[in-house]
């Protein structure tokens, strides 16, 4: 019986001593394309390399950057389905945030929202570790440009 035999479960270490499910995320990410920020005094970019796995795939309505809300953006390497989930979660967040204060989230509370998420899904059951490594742009609310980076199951770096 290989190491297989513990795939399944998020809690279980192989006979190696991995959590294989992470070990899965990991090589999602590390297989993913380039992503890059830049965090300058006025303001933060945030690109990816863009290369299609075929000809076959529409390039418009590929996105790898995302806008959260008119102050922040994503942009991911990794998987992309696992990408898409947390820019859903993460416009639902801000969108709340929203209804209550009247003002956009900012974007350390947005990290740590989405920081949370991540992590909830590297030890829950039923679900598995987001297979995607986040680079997390925008103003805070002290006007500042902020660049955080973070890994499928980590808190991102503050």
């Amino acid at each position: 019986m290989g190491d297989s035999a513990y795939s399944f479960s998020l809690t279980t270490f192989s006979r190696t001593g991995k959590l294989l499910q992470i070990e899965y995320a990991l090589n999602a990410v590390a297989n993913g394309r380039t992503s890059l920020g830049i965090c300058a005094k006025d303001g933060v970019v945030i690109a990816t390399d863009k290369k299609l796995a075929s000809s076959l795939v529409d390039i418009e309505q590929v996105n790898k950057v995302e806008a959260v809300t008119k102050s922040s953006g994503f942009v991911y390497s990794g998987v992309g389905p696992d990408y898409r989930v947390l820019v859903k979660k993460a416009r639902k967040s801000s969108q709340a945030y929203y209804r209550t204060y009247r003002e956009d989230q900012p974007v350390s509370q947005l990290v740590k929202q989405t920081a949370g998420v991540m992590q909830e899904y590297t030890q829950s059951g039923g679900v598995r570790p987001f297979g995607v490594s986040l680079l997390v742009a925008g103003m805070d609310s002290d006007g500042e440009p902020r660049l955080y980076q973070g890994k499928f199951c980590t808190v991102l770096n503050l």
